[in-house]
């Protein structure tokens, strides 16, 4: 049996213990503190504040939590940002036993394995979506839905949310699988939502009466080849006509060969979605940004099951980017149209090894301040010493060239100023979310270990500095921390994912 580690409930330096002290949260209810100062002016809205003070807002899953009694209901517990980064003082956590949101939490709902972030009624306050695919929905076991919750001047409330769900509701289709959210039509806020064999979006409106209502339900599946198998969402403005476009995550299987990454292109465009395209090298995960700074969304996949075509295990991982241009992603452009990465490329610390998972995680964002997205790549197999699946994060520079090695930083809990040590089964880069919640213009590093403490589940922060990533100010946090439940919970297995 694993013993606990002890968890740092904040950058601060005080203990979990006396954040617990200052503020109890349950499943169920949302609690914030005080609103931010009005001295701090605010700044342009961003994909993922909930409140609007300026501040980017951090979602953490736990999509395995024991919510009133029924295992595997699952929960997201939020921090809100501020001038001082992320803490755990000013939170909330949301189920499906929370009042006023619709439904009952039930043992495998998986509340919280997808989310993503937007600002779908376009009241200037960013919304969350979240998925619960395991949802049975009547006699439907496993149909799936979602939950809308938005945004206001205190945070995510649960009261007026909005369930959504397939109109006629399929055993095992899992909607809710995946998630994106965005301008997909420029002047017109989309949910776009990913179950077993379907892809839909829904549009939004709210009325005289500021009630949030869903105007259209626009089924997709026509941009889904009948032989792939998708997993996920991200969306991005990848040719930069000012509507967001959607990448359609997920795998295929060769005849001999076993699983490779795909994903589609779905173009968005002022009259809704338009062109649409496979892409030269997939995966069922990614994130968008701006690595090269030349104004276009790149779209960076991974594909962890992978074996790359130098011949290297299967599930060593492979990491695909996709530059953006006036065509899409993957359109060529001065000559380049995407790179390829593992851990065998040059530069890049480390030894491809099967069941490393390279790329079951990516985030991207921009950590230096020089206007350049950076890339964190997860490996949550990767062994590190004699701990195997311990876990290990890469972050890869962003340049005018696209990736690059130089600067190249390696994250795991081998460091001594990193709170815990590497363990078996650990996970640690199952999620990763590279997020700028101090407004500085750098963003810190946040990685999820599932798999920490025998899957109880933990999230560790590295703040960003004018010197780069910090681990002297690391800290770690779990649902313990939040008094939200702990054991079996997968704490940090999602971390929302930002589109741009």
């Amino acid at each position: 049996m694993r013993s606990r580690r002890p968890f740092t409930a904040s950058g601060t330096g005080r203990t979990a213990g006396t954040v617990a002290a200052a503020l109890l949260l349950t499943i169920g209810a949302t609690i914030t503190v005080a609103a931010p100062s009005a001295a701090v002016p605010p700044a342009p809205i961003t994909h993922d504040d909930f409140d609007n003070d300026g501040y980017r807002d951090l979602v953490v899953s736990a999509p395995g939590g024991t919510v009133s009694g029924k295992k595997g209901a699952g929960y997201v517990a939020v921090l809100y940002g501020s001038a001082s980064g992320l803490s755990t003082t000013r939170r909330a956590t949301f189920s499906l036993s929370t009042p006023g949101i619709e439904g009952l939490a039930a043992t495998g709902d998986g509340f919280g394995q997808a989310t993503a972030t937007a600002d779908i009624d376009r009241d200037g306050f960013d919304d969350l979506i979240v998925g619960a695919p395991g949802k049975d929905i009547g006699a439907a076991v496993d149909a799936g839905s979602a939950t809308v919750l938005f945004g206001s001047a205190g945070g995510l409330r649960a009261t007026g949310s909005r369930r959504l769900g397939e109109i006629t509701p399929v055993a095992g289709n899992r909607f809710g699988t995946g998630l994106a959210a965005g301008w997909f039509k420029v002047d017109d806020s989309s949910v776009a939502i990913l179950s077993k064999d379907s892809l839909w979006a829904f549009s939004f409106e709210v009325t005289s009466r500021g009630r949030r209502m869903v105007t259209d339900h626009n089924p997709l599946s026509r941009f889904v080849p009948a032989d792939f198998r998708p997993t996920a969402l991200t969306m991005g403005d990848y040719n930069k006509d000012r509507a967001d476009d959607l990448v359609v995550l997920g795998s295929g299987t060769y005849d001999t060969a076993g699983v490779y990454g795909r994903a589609v292109y779905v173009s968005g465009s002022r009259g809704g979605w338009a062109d649409h395209y496979e892409l030269s090298g997939g995966g069922p995960v990614g994130a968008s940004g701006d690595v090269d700074k030349d104004g276009y969304a790149d779209v960076v996949v991974g594909s962890p099951d992978e074996r790359d075509s130098q011949g290297h295990p299967s599930g060593a991982g492979v990491v695909y980017v996709h530059f953006g241009g006036p065509s899409g992603p993957g359109s060529a452009t001065g000559g380049r149209n995407r790179q390829f990465w593992t851990q065998n490329s040059p530069g890049v610390p480390g030894v491809n090894r099967s069941g490393d998972r390279f790329g079951a995680a990516v985030t991207v964002r921009d950590v230096d301040g020089d206007g350049y997205d950076e890339v964190a790549i997860g490996a949550p197999g990767n062994d590190v010493g004699a701990a195997a699946d311990a876990g290990t994060v890469w972050v890869l520079r962003g340049s005018a060239t696209g990736l690059t090695t130089q600067g190249v930083r390696v994250v795991s809990q081998s460091p001594r100023a990193v709170p815990g040590v590497p363990e078996q089964g650990d996970r640690f880069g199952g999620a990763v979310r590279l997020i700028d919640a101090d407004r500085d213009k750098r963003a810190g590093l946040v990685v999820g270990a599932p798999g920490e403490n025998g899957g109880d589940g933990g999230v560790w922060v590295l703040p960003a500095t004018s010197g780069g990533l910090s681990f002297n100010r690391s800290w770690s946090f779990d649902g313990g921390t939040l008094h939200a439940p702990v054991p079996g919970a997968r704490f940090g297995e999602t971390l929302a994912p930002h589109g741009r």
